[in-house]
């Protein structure tokens, strides 16, 4: 029996996905749940297991091909049958153009080639292929130079337009005889496709929020110590180190409750103000960065916000936080001091109006001043910056906002937090 693969449902509101990489190559052997491919969203990358055992007898989509929900991409035999092993992918982008030279500017060039080799194999170049050539007047000779990326080696759409603005010098009439100018790069390679959604996430939102930073030092050194002195306890409570994230969080929904403009999102000339407070937590992975939220954290206390930390922070990392976890947030935390930056101005997480910036601890002398006078005291600093939408908050209200997540952090009763 002949089972179609389809493009899986990866989340309520997607409608499609990336083909990213196939795992199995046609005439392949398969089990039932073994991985048969991954898919990449505009929300996460998965990998997909085979919903049937048996022998991969067609693959109908490339890498980097973007496929409708319910969209047939593979058929498995699962009677073990004969193996197509020829068989060509869809052609997406063929423009209804024939699959013979169709431009006279080919022809012109090949005839002009010297003792052109005559070979056996058959090259099959798509229309859309073709017709870039044509248009940039590439001679068959030079076509074939080209190192495919498509399967079986076949050159695709990519391949030839990554070619052509790699710096060659087209060879026009005015320079016919002249050499191919090829120049040479230490490496080139298609960006990842979670790379690609970071990307374009980031400049919608500078395209669509008025970026503005305030910044402030805090004074963590109660903190530091109280983590120094909990942290082996809490780990065997717990099964997991105590960080200064939670303390961060606990600060910043402190904060949201008493300004609540901070904690809403723009629609239009609307403002919506969330009665929950979603604290999106930015997560370096091996390829990119992922926001998963952590919902109600207004009814949480610390202890559950330890946890949540550490439960979205490992599931994120490991691969196997779903969809549905990387939206909704009503306001972002990032914490770059963990790579040992002190300050930095990172990019509002859509649709919200707030990103709170944390940066490393370093230990610094500061000046304490009290009644009997001033001192120096070596202190545990950091810096935190707070990006928000000044199409919704202005600099006195975003400092109070930042002031306040200061005071909360300075002023935090450790008796009872754990």
């Amino acid at each position: 029996m002949i089972v179609d693969v389809v493009m899986p449902k990866m989340g309520e509101s997607i409608n499609e996905g990336t083909i990213l990489e196939w795992r199995k190559k046609v005439g392949e052997k398969i089990q039932l749940d073994e991985i048969l491919l991954e898919i990449g969203t505009d929300k996460v990358d998965s990998e997909i297991p085979s919903s049937a055992a048996g022998t991969v007898i067609e693959i109908l989509a490339n890498p980097n091909d973007v496929k409708d929900v319910g969209e047939v991409i593979a058929r498995i035999d699962t009677d073990g049958g004969e193996v197509i092993s020829n068989v060509e992918p869809p052609v997406i982008e063929t423009e209804n153009e024939p699959l013979s030279k169709p431009a006279s500017s080919i022809s012109k060039k090949e005839e002009n080639v010297p003792n052109k080799p005559v070979t056996k194999s058959k090259v099959f170049y798509t229309p859309i292929v073709m017709k870039i050539a044509a248009e940039n007047e590439l001679p068959l000779n030079e076509l074939e130079l080209i190192k495919g990326t498509g399967r079986g080696g076949r050159i695709t759409k990519k391949d030839i337009l990554s070619y052509l603005d790699g710096g060659k010098l087209l060879s026009i009439d005015d320079h016919k005889n002249e050499p191919i100018l090829i120049t040479k790069t230490g490496r080139s390679e298609e960006m990842h496709h979670m790379r690609k959604l970071i990307s374009k996430h980031m400049m919608e939102s500078l395209a669509t929020s008025a970026h503005v930073y305030v910044m402030t030092e805090v004074d963590m050194t109660s903190i530091v110590e109280f983590v120094k002195t909990e942290e082996r306890s809490f780990e065997d409570r717990e099964g997991y180190g105590l960080t200064y994230t939670p303390f961060i969080v606990d600060s910043v929904i402190r904060s949201l409750k008493e300004y609540p403009e901070m904690n809403s999102s723009i629609s239009g000339t609307q403002v919506n103000y969330h009665r929950e407070i979603n604290i999106g937590l930015a997560v370096a992975i091996e390829n990119g960065l992922m926001v998963p939220s952590m919902s109600n954290c207004e009814e949480k206390n610390f202890l559950g916000l330890c946890r949540s930390v550490h439960d979205v922070a490992t599931r994120t990392r490991e691969g196997n936080i779903n969809s549905e976890e990387l939206s909704g947030t009503t306001f972002s935390i990032t914490n770059f001091g963990v790579f040992g930056v002190s300050i930095g101005t990172p990019i509002i997480n859509q649709p919200n109006v707030g990103i709170l910036g944390v940066g490393a601890i370093k230990k610094q002398p500061v000046v304490i001043e009290t009644s009997e006078g001033d001192s120096i005291a070596i202190r545990s600093m950091m810096m935190l910056t707070l990006g928000f939408d000044h199409r919704l908050i202005d600099g006195a209200g975003g400092s109070r906002f930042l002031e306040s997540v200061r005071h909360n952090i300075e002023n935090m009763d450790l008796g009872d937090v754990l």
